[in-house]
């Protein structure tokens, strides 16, 4: 039996038990190996309804979806029609922001790789119409600049909206038909849906929140995220074999099952290179590329993305160097654990790939002197509090706003231990992890000037 038929009974055996066990309603996963495809799929699509998970129903592929934006731009670059290195406004104009000397300056890889520097969370609804994009653009004006192009990295959505657009002007269509006639269309894909109107002609999942983190997960309020951030990862859903499908042509030297010339060959393995590294965050990738997380993980290098939208998270891992990938698509409960299971067992065994645990806290990293954590931190999304009480020890508290203010558990108060240098953990969350906070730059008086996520939320207390 070759190891691939020994991971599609292992998933047999132990799938639908593993989603019990973190309380993840459905799933469905897709592993490439040895030039073949299996996946398998449990549970249900919605607890409402009771429709149960197959191997061909959609879920959303959340913020995978920059990786397919960002391969709409390089065939752009393929095509002589984009500049990476040129700034934004060469192709749109009437890109503003804040800062007009940043706006002036930011080129198209900055927005790539998440090193544009300009506040990143705006999901402004501009309604359902092939203009929404361009809207949401055009409401960038006022967003503010949270420091240089090219300085640092800090996860970008707007960023990626822009990219869209670009892409958009340059082709002449709307981002959706982009996607249908530059990917799904030479990709050969069957069952990938753009948006709610395709996707309602499948099995489609509905994402399942927790109110507090003691509920079961219920059917979300709504399916999907606004139309205006679909280029970032707000609508596209699919089926996880066609995720790998796209996957295997980045493999495959940017050709398609058929030997369609997707991307040029450079061009799919130039989007693998770093273009930034990353603050010490544990979760994440050590670095960034050309739409790509890059995850230094012993047996790798590997490259991914993770994808979270209302209630439904995506991961995605692809191990160049041994021609493997997996993608596992969920909607709701503690997909974070069941990534671990799964692509523990499954890259371990097939490409000897070691997936690092879950951070832990570590005493001694505790820092000496917690004064440069203590403040209030500020984002789009999260108003952040970090203080210390009588005994020196640190509390976080973020307080969501927006939209996601209705979506997650109520704030509450969590102390910071140790973890890595500038890096702390929280001693838990409502899904029982211990999510990294790194403390990065300086204010000019030694406090740290962000508190970084991935996201970095800028010091506002002075």
């Amino acid at each position: 039996m070759s190891k691939l038929s020994e991971i599609e009974t292992w998933l047999a055996e132990n799938f639908s038990a593993l989603l019990e066990k973190h309380q993840v309603p459905g799933a469905a996963v897709a592993v490439f190996a040895n030039g073949e495809v299996i996946d398998h799929a449990a549970g249900v699509l919605n607890k409402s309804t009771g429709v149960e998970s197959t191997v061909d129903s959609l879920f959303q592929i959340g913020s995978i979806t920059k990786v397919w934006t960002t391969t709409l731009a390089m065939q752009l670059v393929d095509e002589g029609e984009l500049d990476l290195d040129k700034p934004v406004r060469d192709y749109l104009p009437e890109f503003a922001l804040s800062d007009e000397d940043a706006a002036s300056r930011i080129t198209v890889r900055q927005l790539t790789c998440h090193i544009a520097g300009f506040e990143g969370d705006i999901f402004t609804d501009t309604g359902q119409g092939d203009d929404c994009v361009a809207k949401l653009v055009a409401t960038l004006s006022d967003v503010p600049q949270l420091f240089p192009p090219g300085e640092m990295f800090s996860y970008n959505n707007a960023g990626y909206c822009v990219l869209g657009r670009l892409v958009e002007v340059l082709r002449g269509k709307s981002y959706d038909d982009c996607l249908r006639d530059h990917l799904f269309a030479p990709l050969g894909l069957t069952h990938a849906a753009a948006g709610p109107y395709d996707a309602i002609r499948y099995r489609a999942a509905i994402g399942h929140v927790q109110p507090t983190p003691d509920d079961e997960p219920v059917a979300a309020p709504v399916w999907a995220l606004t139309r205006s951030n679909a280029p970032a990862g707000s609508h596209l859903a699919m089926r996880p074999r066609d995720l790998l499908t796209f996957v295997r042509m980045h493999l495959n030297e940017g050709r398609a099952d058929d030997g369609t010339q997707v991307l040029k060959p450079e061009t799919a393995r130039a989007m693998w290179e770093r273009q930034v590294e990353l603050p010490y965050l544990g979760l994440m990738g050590g670095a960034w590329g050309l739409g790509w997380m890059i995850f230094d993980w012993e047996g790798g290098p590997v490259i991914g993305h993770d994808g979270g939208t209302i209630g439904q998270s995506a991961f995605l891992r692809v191990v160049p160097g041994s021609n493997v990938a997996v993608a596992l698509l969920t909607n709701g409960g503690k997909p974070l654990h069941l990534y671990l299971d799964i692509f523990g067992k499954v890259l371990g065994d097939l490409a000897g790939v070691e997936v690092p645990p879950l951070p832990e806290p570590n005493a001694a990293e505790y820092p000496a002197d917690p004064s440069r954590f203590v403040g209030e931190y500020s984002s789009q999304v999260a108003d952040v509090v970090v203080s210390k009480d009588e005994d020196g020890g640190l509390w976080l508290e973020r307080t969501p706003k927006g939209i996601f203010a209705d979506l997650g558990p109520a704030p509450e108060k969590s102390r910071l231990l140790g973890y890595k240098g500038d890096t702390l953990v929280i001693e838990h969350d409502g899904l029982g992890l211990h999510m990294p906070h790194a403390f990065v730059g300086d204010d000019g008086t030694g406090r740290a000037l962000f508190v970084h996520t991935g996201r970095a939320d800028r010091r506002v207390d002075r």
